[in-house]
């Protein structure tokens, strides 16, 4: 070949001779008019209605999780406001026709008059002063100028003071169009400017059927349950759903039908069989075969948080037939779901199907903040499996009431002697069905062998509450009532008046000190005390204060009595360290004999 025919052949464009670029199926198989829309009959109702009367709104905003088709809507709009018909004298349509060259312009994203703006990246308050500039003028060659805004929560608060004016009044031949997931971040004077539609999460039966067709179209062959499981995954977002189909159709692309396991490998998720088997291990109790499933599922990569989800959904199921067995009889449920959830409503109660789902919803948490979450899924299982044994309370307490619970002398319930074991049931079952039934109304109280609280205390003086503080080893409150009240009035309570203390704070009183103590006399004397602060009477001395003294007053006895200081002549420099009473002095100054003091010395 020569270098002019190559030449020539190169005449022929870029790309030439090459396969086209393959398209996605989210994009291949996007809506072009309101008739491909699934899943939005309420939306597609009030806008058909809107424009065979001429009841067409300047803004709108479409709201919704991802993947429901929000900018797709936006999109068709635009088709249906600037469609003019094969025959070029058409008027806005519900069913734009797809031929004219609007319609097309629109599709290829090419018409200047339709402007689609991402708010994440153009949000500053000079972006949408652009846009209002814009807005003036006519459009190019459509019947409106339409502006999309896509994400338009990410626009910071001055673009959207900005647009207000404008978004209120705008010229005839606008219309605005926004998009967003998150409609609690958009201002409430924007909304109230726009005719407003919730996009639903798609249904599964919907998406089934929906994918069926497209697997079709493609030449692929799935099984039913394969194609509700990538229903159900997709949850509710028609975009998921097709990035997931395009993957499974890609993984089955050597030939022959694609089934649920493959799917399921695809997906990363834990056979549905499997989950179900593990469920019913572990509320039989068998921890061991339910531990060696759970590992041999690790061992294949599997997911420990998603082991933990899949029994979510499992109980979520059981539960949902339990109380509505007509679900289970559903076209897009899964046969495995049909068989494992019928059989197991019916050998499991409610109780156990709650405590289950609470379990593994706090285990769950666990789990992902776990340093290893196979571990911590393994804990579940366990815990899960015991708990199962456990009688519900309401069980534990009639258990306790029929099997007449053995009592103290004076009608007491005796914790050390409890009551017999239920048939079947294990020691540990049997110490929590005696403490879930302690609370019950039936029994009477635990009798305490404390004797502060078998004898009320009898205060009648500020050192009896210092010695109950000291005998409750309340340490601090002690500390504080001996150095830092200055009593000034103190009425002991009686059956028919509350007990009284008014006092002087000292310096480093706490501020709630009053309230510490009148709480403590409360709970403690099963009498009434009020506690007041005095800030104009000074009161008596701190007991601290007149130990204090006390011991200031007898060092200087002492120092002066004649047997001390002749001691203290005839060792120069000689200080009194420390004063213990053994005994007294008689008149001569001769120590008496040790008077019994039980061992103790008072300093």
């Amino acid at each position: 070949m020569s270098d002019n025919q190559e030449v020539e052949q190169g005449d022929i464009g870029p790309g030439a001779g090459q396969e086209a670029e393959y398209q996605v199926l989210a994009r291949k198989y996007r809506p072009e008019d309101f008739t491909d829309l699934i899943g939005q009959d309420a939306m597609v109702r009030t806008l058909t209605n809107a424009f065979e009367s001429g009841r067409i709104a300047h803004a709108f905003i479409l709201t919704g999780v991802r993947g429901v088709g929000k900018t797709t809507t936006a999109r068709v709009i635009a088709r249906a406001l600037n469609c003019v018909g094969p025959d070029g004298d058409g008027d806005p349509t519900i069913e734009p026709c797809g031929q004219c060259e609007f319609c097309h312009a629109i599709a290829e994203d090419r018409l200047i008059d339709v402007l689609e703006i991402d708010a994440a990246s153009s949000t500053r308050v000079d972006d949408i002063r652009e846009l209002i500039e814009g807005v003036r003028y006519k459009p190019v060659s459509a019947r409106y100028k339409v502006y999309i805004i896509d994400e338009v929560h990410m626009l910071s608060r001055n673009a959207f003071n900005a647009l207000l004016k404008t978004l209120e009044e705008p010229p005839a031949h606008v219309k605005f169009i926004f998009a967003t997931t998150e409609i609690r971040k958009i201002p409430v004077t924007v909304l109230s400017r726009c005719q407003r539609f919730d996009l639903k999460r798609v249904e599964v039966e919907a998406l089934v059927n929906f994918f069926t067709d497209i697997a079709g179209k493609e030449g692929a062959e799935f099984s039913d349950a394969a194609i509700s499981l990538i229903a159900r995954a997709a949850d509710g977002s028609v975009r998921d759903g097709l990035s997931l189909l395009d993957q499974a159709v890609t993984t089955g692309a050597g030939g022959g039908e694609l089934g649920e396991d493959a799917v399921r490998e695809m997906l990363g998720l834990a056979d549905r069989e499997r989950s179900f088997s593990l469920l019913e291990r572990i509320l039989k109790g068998d921890v061991a075969e339910a531990l060696n499933i759970l590992s041999e599922d690790y061992a294949n990569g599997a997911d420990p948080i998603l082991l933990v989800q899949d029994l979510l959904e499992v109980v979520h199921w059981i539960t949902r037939v339990k109380v509505t067995p007509d679900v289970a009889d559903g076209p897009t449920i899964a046969e495995a779901d049909k068989v494992w959830g019928k059989d197991l409503t019916g050998r499991l109660s409610m109780a156990s199907l709650t405590r289950a789902w609470q379990m593994l919803l706090k285990g769950l948490r666990e789990a992902q903040l776990a340093p290893s979450p196979i571990k911590a899924v393994e804990m579940i299982v366990i815990r899960l499996a015991y708990l199962t044994d456990l009688p519900t309370p309401a069980d534990a307490v009639k258990s306790i009431t029929d099997s007449g619970m053995e009592t103290s002398g004076d009608g007491g319930y005796n914790p050390s002697v409890g009551a017999p074991v239920p048939t079947g049931a294990s020691p540990s079952t049997h110490a929590w069905a005696v403490e879930q039934a302690m609370p019950s109304a039936e029994l009477a109280p635990v009798q305490s062998t404390d004797p502060v609280a078998l004898v009320k205390p009898d205060l009648q003086s500020f050192k009896d509450v210092i010695t109950l503080t000291n005998k409750l080893n309340e340490r601090i409150l002690k500390a504080n009532l001996v150095s830092n009240v200055h009593l000034v009035g103190f009425e002991p309570a009686t059956p028919t008046s509350p007990g009284n203390i008014l006092y002087r704070p000292g310096k480093n009183a706490p501020g709630d000190l009053a309230q510490q103590l009148s709480r403590f006399l409360n709970d403690n004397t099963g009498q009434r005390w009020v506690v007041a602060v005095s800030l104009n009477e000074q009161g008596v001395e701190t007991v601290h204060e007149r130990e204090e003294g006390a011991r200031l007053q007898k060092r200087r006895k002492i120092s002066e009595h004649p047997f001390m200081q002749s001691v203290l002549e005839t060792f120069p420099g000689a200080e009194i360290e420390e004063i213990r009473e053994i005994g007294g002095f008689d008149e001569t100054g001769v120590p008496e004999k040790p008077e019994q003091t039980n061992g103790e010395f008072e300093e």
